[in-house]
């Protein structure tokens, strides 16, 4: 069997919680005669972390024995009962490892050990639990644990996602600038009408806009409000006709739906006139669609005005409006291994966190808080929109908890802008006191004081008033009737006498 480390060797942490050992086979001994033996793994080392593919990997446990009786005939064996859920690849059919005796008190360093380990290709971004069988026997009677560890692994790079299309040139912005976006204005042309007396066209231009809210977001309703000009110094325009057409966006089904909707009426707006040098606002109220990819969106306006001379002119502008996607995910059910820790031992949570919104998430680190418990930062790093991102941490139990005590897992990420965002998960846990070993030669049966039992002593005390009252109202009614039968024997004697 193929475990941990490069040659080098790597000791694993596992700290072995300390458990009454009954012997294999045999019916439960007196409780006095189980010897107090312990044994402890790889005690005080860090976590170990591999990647898909490592090879020739060697996993040492240190193997300690705390009891007071020398452990004889000690081995380790893996426990495998889904290949799934063991990161190395399976090799042999036995990987069972004999460490030999262990005097009491003392411990062996890489005892047990494993060579030529190969991690699986197709291991996950997690941490695996690794199982053994420890067994003994103090020179007469067999025992056996249970013992963990956790080990980590990264999965194979996924493959590079094709690069997404850059995003459509926007247009410069024109005169007067813009908030928040760009503009661009075309020189106006004459669609008609009489003739003009003028030297110059009328030239009427966007130079801004602005959005209420400020941020336009997906699925929103916004206010867009057009800032125009009429740079003309000496001809006023009138007769004014807007209409707006956002591009058409979007993939499959709503691929020709427009970006931009108004949300009641026509996209047309109508003023009346601006005079020659003067600005005016107008406005319309949209709908962003839900679907929209965060980036800017352009809106085609066209014009129609006239000058004095009822010349009629045309023009046009574009105005590129940015669209944020807000971030959205979800957690699945948190997964505890074990439910329940000893203090000083360790406990693997997992879960899965699903991108569920349009935007990519950057730089994702999950922290585990709470009263009792410690542990390590987890990066994820970048999470894609649609993707999946895996959450693998170990805590480390602290202090002991009054039943199932909340704590919190904190994920933080940020945006395209950098900007830092965070997202809370409750979560319960229990933490029993830590376990010690136990001396089984102390432990001897204390009988109980006894008090005196006072409710039998009562009802005693009234059975035998009872009996006394009984005994007494009978020799009494007996008296009576003894007394009675002399007084009638000695009346007929007189009867008899007086007769005579």
């Amino acid at each position: 069997m193929k475990l941990f480390k490069k040659s080098a060797g790597v000791v694993i942490s596992l700290a072995l919680a300390v458990i009454m050992i009954l012997p294999m086979g045999v019916q439960a001994a007196d409780e006095t005669s189980i010897p107090k033996i312990t044994l402890t793994v790889g005690k005080g080392q860090p976590t170990p972390e591999y990647k898909a593919e490592d090879s020739d990997l060697t996993l040492k446990l240190n193997v300690e024995n705390q009891g007071s009786v020398d452990a004889k005939n000690v081995k380790v064996i893996p426990i495998i009962e889904d290949a799934a859920n063991w990161p190395f690849e399976i090799e042999q059919m036995n990987n069972e490892v004999l460490v030999g005796d262990i005097p009491a008190g003392q411990s062996i360093e890489g005892a047990a050990k494993w060579e030529g380990l190969k991690v699986r290709s197709d291991v996950e971004s997690k941490s695996y639990r690794l199982d053994f069988l420890i067994s003994w026997d103090d020179g007469e009677k067999p025992y056996q644990a249970n013992k963990y560890v956790y080990v980590k692994t990264t999965a194979k790079p996924a493959p590079e996602p094709a690069p997404e299309p850059e995003p459509s040139p926007q247009p410069d912005p024109g005169d007067g600038g813009s908030y928040d976006g760009g503009i661009s204005n075309n020189e106006p042309v004459v669609a008609g009408g009489g003739e003009s007396g003028n030297a110059s066209v009328p030239r009427v231009i966007v130079t801004g806009f602005s959005t209420d809210p400020g941020a336009v977001n997906a699925g929103g309703d916004f206010k867009l409000i057009v800032h125009l000009k009429n740079t003309s110094s000496k001809t006023a325009v009138s007769n004014m006709l807007f209409d707006l057409q956002a591009p058409s966006s979007g993939t499959e089904a709503a691929a020709e739906a427009p970006a931009f909707l108004p949300s009641s009426g026509s996209s047309s707006i109508y003023l009346d006139s601006i005079p020659a040098g003067g600005t005016r606002d107008i406005s319309i109220d949209l709908n962003a669609r839900a679907d929209l990819v965060q980036k800017p969106y352009s809106i085609a306006m066209s014009m129609r005005y006239e000058d004095n001379n009822a010349i009629q002119y045309e023009s046009s502008s574009s105005l590129a409006i940015p669209v944020k996607q807000s971030a959205r995910f979800e957690f699945s059910d948190l997964e505890i291994a074990p439910e329940a820790v000893a203090v000083g031992e360790e406990a693997n949570i997992t879960c899965s966190l699903y991108n569920t919104g349009r935007i990519k998430l950057y730089n994702v680190k999950v922290k585990f808080q709470g009263e009792g418990i410690d542990s390590k930062e987890v990066f994820l790093g970048n999470v894609d929109s649609g993707a999946t991102g895996s959450i693998d941490g170990i805590v480390t139990a602290t202090q002991e908890s009054a039943g199932d005590q909340k704590f919190k897992m904190v994920v933080t990420y940020e945006d395209e802008s950098g900007k830092v965002s965070t997202a809370e998960k409750e979560f319960t846990m229990q933490i029993t006191p830590e376990q010690l070993p136990m001396d089984m030669s102390q432990m001897t049966d204390v009988p109980a004081e006894k008090g005196l039992p006072v409710i039998p002593i009562i009802i005693g005390l009234i059975v035998v008033a009872a009996v006394v009252v009984t005994v007494f109202m009978i020799r009494r009614k007996k008296k009576r009737i003894e007394s009675v039968e002399e007084e009638d024997l000695l009346d007929e004697v007189d009867r008899f006498t007086e007769d005579e």
